[in-house]
């Protein structure tokens, strides 16, 4: 790591050495889907963000949270390096629309972090105006729309840098909030210099890498990964918005070939959308050569994507050692462990038996649930941070093979949850039971084989099942892989019927279908295919399908699935049921609270 105590130093040098050599370039969807370039160049970037930095240093400020609400674009990136330039803490978080979950989180994040300061731009200050007068928080929150000025604007060469230190506040990365309550994790200088230099590491990241991507600013891939590390190595990165690339995902491989890109970085559900939805007359006139390392991480990455994705891109320049199977989190400020550099993914099979009892017994032989065998893709091993697997109950170090908890410590470890101190000291002051630590206590599971690190699933979404520990995601897979119609699914356990507990844990398994990819085959017959397949690949002895169309599974704003919320939809009957196939005695929405 070069010797700088603050990042808004390290940025500052990477300014003065590359200029506006190096830039942000954002592509925005105009009418009759043409596309527009716009290009911010870093001494540019630096001199607005100055300017901010004044008028927001003149509004005293320090040290104070700020809610920095935008659209995908270069505005969001002066913001930001503004409030770093001013010591003012940066909340990134979604535009709130007109959906009730988004303006109550919006409203949530106020609320924590004490916001008096709304930045956003002109196109958005009436919107958020009126959106803050109807929450009854006019008069105590202001808007300031960043792209124009109060009176006289500012001049850059009036700003006088603060001092900064590593234990200084950078930003808030408020959790997606797969439950209800997002939690603000608490970002220092320190942090950012930690984990851009474990990235660097591990892509052998310079000034020459360019990036391409899609992932929004709020999410913590897309703000640490995609924003502010180009500023770490002081390169260029392209990108577009999330909804310009759902619309049309061959833009984020015309990027990369049009700008030479050399890395990418998405969750496993975009290659997988890129790979639904890009077709071979679209991908005549790519070239994908350029690229050294397309990240994969932020949510289970599946091993038939990656395959998939290598062999149908190959033609166009895809190579499988461009993988790298990436992990990390908020509350480590971004990356954990990624593979190593032009090895490619490590896809190994593992007996499914043995893992239900928190045991990785390698197995050779066919792949698939159905051959009671486990596909899992190695998350990489670590750069420098220490990562342990840790009994969650007894807290005593978990040997090589077996299953446990991922804690984690090291530089990258964000110092804690704004004003939260008690989760603090029971998710980031954790200490093994022969007192090693402190470590964060991630909420995930995994084990260690040959020093490769496999994510197995979340505490919090572990089935029990006979005593054996199933995850809602394999079960969500195995349903995936049922039907050439099944689309993403989520999976929960449910209470019985009042009176008739059976002592057997019920799963639901809510299934979104496309009914045109159903080709005519009776609903209720897929839902029954569905539920049999899932049922003996796992052996649920109750599993209940109950089939949904498009979009109908909870999200967070960065596509993660909420099993919780979507429980709750399930059971207050605000899922609309297209077919079903229950186990008798199962609650359903006409038997049980939420």
């Amino acid at each position: 790591m070069r010797s700088h105590r603050d990042f808004v130093s390290l940025v500052r040098e990477n300014i003065r050495e590359q200029g506006d050599g190096r830039s942000f370039t954002f592509i925005s969807e105009e009418p009759g889907r043409k596309y527009k370039e716009n290009v911010l160049g870093f001494a540019e970037l630096d001199r607005g963000a100055r300017a901010l930095a004044c008028r927001l240093e003149a509004r005293g400020l320090r040290d104070r949270a700020v809610l920095l609400l935008y659209p995908e674009g270069l505005e969001f990136l002066t913001a930001f390096l503004g409030c770093l330039y001013a010591r003012v803490v940066a909340v990134p978080a979604p535009l709130p629309d007109l959906d009730a979950e988004r303006f109550g989180r919006t409203r949530r994040i106020i609320d924590d972090a004490d916001i008096t300061l709304v930045l956003t731009d002109t196109a958005h200050r009436d919107t958020i105006d009126g959106w803050l007068a109807g929450g009854g928080l006019k008069g105590r929150v202001h808007c300031l729309d960043t792209s124009g000025a109060d009176g006289e604007a500012p001049d850059p060469g009036d700003w006088t840098p603060p001092a900064f230190g590593p234990e200084t506040l950078a930003f808030l990365q408020y959790t997606s909030g797969s439950t209800s309550e997002p939690k603000g994790v608490m970002v220092t200088h320190g942090n950012l210099l930690g984990n851009g230099e474990e990235i660097k590491r591990r892509i052998e990241g310079s000034p020459d890498t360019v990036g391409v991507g899609w992932v929004p600013h709020y999410h913590d891939m897309g703000l640490v990964g995609q924003f502010l590390q180009p500023l770490y190595l002081g390169c260029s990165y392209v990108f577009t918005s999330p909804i310009t690339f759902i619309k049309r995902p061959v833009l984020w491989l015309e990027l990369i070939t049009r700008y030479r890109g050399t890395i990418t970085v998405a969750p496993n559900f975009g290659y997988d959308l890129a790979l639904r939805r890009i077709t071979d007359r679209q991908m005549e006139g790519l070239d994908l050569s350029s690229l050294r390392v397309a990240k994969n991480g932020a949510e289970p990455v599946r091993a038939v994507t990656l395959e998939r994705m290598a062999e149908r891109f190959a033609p166009v320049g895809f190579r499988p050692e461009m993988w790298m199977p990436c992990y990390g989190m908020a509350e480590t400020t971004l990356l954990i462990t990624a593979a190593p550099l032009g090895g490619g993914p490590v896809i190994r099979d593992f007996d499914a038996a043995a893992l239900t009892r928190d045991t990785a017994v390698p197995r050779d032989g066919p792949s698939g649930a159905e051959g009671g065998v486990r596909r899992l893709v190695s998350s990489g091993r670590p750069v420098t941070l220490d990562v342990r697997v840790v009994d969650p109950a007894t807290r005593e170090e978990r040997p090589a093979g077996h299953v446990g908890e991922i804690w984690v410590g090291g530089g990258s470890v964000a110092s804690g949850y704004w004003r939260s101190p008690q989760e603090t000291r029971a998710g980031f002051q954790a200490r093994t039971a022969d007192g090693a630590g402190p470590y964060l206590r991630t909420g995930d599971l995994g084990f260690v084989a040959d020093g490769e690190l496999y994510v197995t699933g979340r505490i919090k979404d572990l089935i029990i099942v006979n005593g054996r520990n199933i995850y809602a995601h394999d079960i969500e897979e195995a349903a995936r892989d049922a039907h050439p119609a099944a689309l993403a699914g989520a999976a929960f356990a449910v209470d019985p019927e009042p009176g008739r507990d059976d002592g057997v844990e019920h799963v639901v398994l809510v299934q979104e279908i496309s009914t045109r990819a159903a080709a005519g085959t009776p609903l209720d017959e897929v839902a029954s295919l569905i539920r049999a397949r899932a049922a003996r690949a796992f052996e649920l002895p109750a599993l209940s399908v109950v089939l949904t169309g498009r979009g109908t599974v909870r999200r967070t704003t960065s596509g993660k699935l909420q099993r919780l919320l979507t429980r709750r939809a399930y059971l207050a009957g605000e899922i609309t049921e297209l077919a079903r196939d229950l186990e008798p005695g199962v609650a359903g929405p006409s038997r049980a609270p939420a």
